[in-house]
């Protein structure tokens, strides 16, 4: 049997492989004993591989993945997750196996996707494997598909930026290789947005490439208050991310920062860092830490950001770079109105909405005149619509579980 499987028919015997968490030890430690037996179990069986996800909307896509999967499809099958750690998840009908040591560096996630999970699959014998964090692994089963978060391999490298995140700057250049590494050896390849599968299309010639967008049935914001509205009569923006080179602070701040000069101060940008977080943290916060109309409210709590997005009088969001840009979804819940960064992936996540608006990467200065209309309730914001999306396309996670097993 090669790599792929070979689509052969499912076996029935399977070897031994441990029913509660499985700590492997060093390598070729991972498969001793194994307390329970597959020989019993008839069902078909898929592993769905998340090791190196802990935090962070990856970790809310891949478990929104073993939700809906557990509550499709674990009648019919037997489902394992390999993961950092079980204590992240509470999902009833999945087996979980953890690997707590794979995030300690490199060499360890890679010997474990490239040698470790080939021992996995051989034992477990999967029907399907789905890597869910980027990498191909080294497997042996029926139907194998990676889901593709990264989209780091598609931003231009700079130097500038690569000297206020290294990994950022090093992830640039690297996944560009890892993701070509065993590729073309599955049935799927899923992606969340339509930008990204003409990007995989185009450099590695791809045609099994699956847009499936992230399912957020689940999204509300509380209606109850708790927290200051701020200043009475400011317009409030509202950006909630980590600080990252890509996320674009310095435009929306550069803006405030012309308002401010032209005398216009009735509002507040609402930003969840404090300048402490990363070397571009501190940059920002040096460069702009007089402005009056800035809240540096610091990393917030999950439930804080739903929270502020019932107080904010808008969304305002300038990445250059995302898969999705989960904010975007979350506040639409809302209804209130968006001003996002006038790229393919924001105009796709916003999709059809009611009160949206998009300005130019780089453009400061319109940007601040769109700030300035909207806080003087000027026609800034209008419906918009989205491209329809071509096939294979999965709106759902339904949707996606149906096309990979048929």
């Amino acid at each position: 049997m090669d790599g792929r499987g070979g689509r052969r028919a499912r076996e029935t015997q399977h070897p031994s492989i441990a029913h509660e968490s499985l700590r492997p030890g060093a390598p070729g430690e991972l498969l001793v004993n194994l307390p329970l037996s597959l020989t019993s179990n008839r069902k078909p069986t898929l592993v769905i591989s998340g090791v190196n996800i802990t935090n962070t909307g990856v970790l809310a896509v891949f478990t929104d993945a073993l939700t809906s999967l557990s509550s499709e499809c674990r009648d019919a099958y037997r489902i394992i997750a390999l993961v950092h750690s079980k204590s992240l998840f509470d999902i009833p009908g999945i087996e979980f196996m953890e690997y707590p040591d794979i995030k300690r560096s490199w060499s360890k996630r890679l010997y474990f996707e490239y040698v470790e999970c080939r021992t996995i699959s051989e034992q477990i014998r999967p029907h399907l494997w789905l890597a869910m964090h980027d990498v191909t692994p080294n497997v042996t089963a029926s139907i194998r598909a990676v889901y593709c978060h990264n989209a780091n391999p598609y931003y231009p490298f700079r130097v500038s930026d690569a000297l206020l995140d290294w990994k950022f700057g090093v992830f640039t250049l690297l996944y560009r290789f890892l993701y070509a590494i065993n590729l073309n050896s599955n049935d799927f390849v899923i992606v969340q947005q339509d930008w990204l599968r003409r990007a995989f299309q185009k450099r590695y010639g791809l045609r099994n490439v699956i847009v499936a967008h992230p399912s957020v049935g689940h999204v509300g914001v509380p209606a109850q208050t708790g927290l200051s509205n701020g200043s009475e009569g400011l317009y409030r923006f509202f950006y909630p991310s980590f600080p990252r080179v890509f996320k674009n602070f310095e435009q929306i701040l550069r803006a405030a920062q012309e308002l401010e000069a032209s005398g216009f101060d009735r509002f507040e940008l609402w930003l969840t860092i404090d300048g402490t977080e990363t070397r571009y943290a501190r940059k920002l916060f040096h460069e702009f830490s007089s402005l009056t109309t800035i809240r540096w409210l610091g990393l917030l709590p999950r439930e804080e950001v739903m929270l502020r997005y019932q107080r904010a009088d808008c969304l305002i969001f300038p990445s250059k770079l995302e898969t999705w840009g989960m904010p975007l979804t979350e506040f639409k819940s809302t209804g209130k109105p968006i001003l996002a960064i006038d790229l393919p992936y924001a105009h796709e996540t916003v999709g059809e909405y009611g009160q949206a608006a998009f300005f130019p990467p780089g453009g400061d200065i319109q940007l601040a005149a769109m700030m300035r209309a909207a806080v003087n309730h000027g026609r800034v914001f209008g419906p918009v619509r989205a491209d329809q999306i071509a096939q294979p396309f999965a709106e759902n996670w339904q949707e996606l579980w149906k096309m990979l097993l048929g």
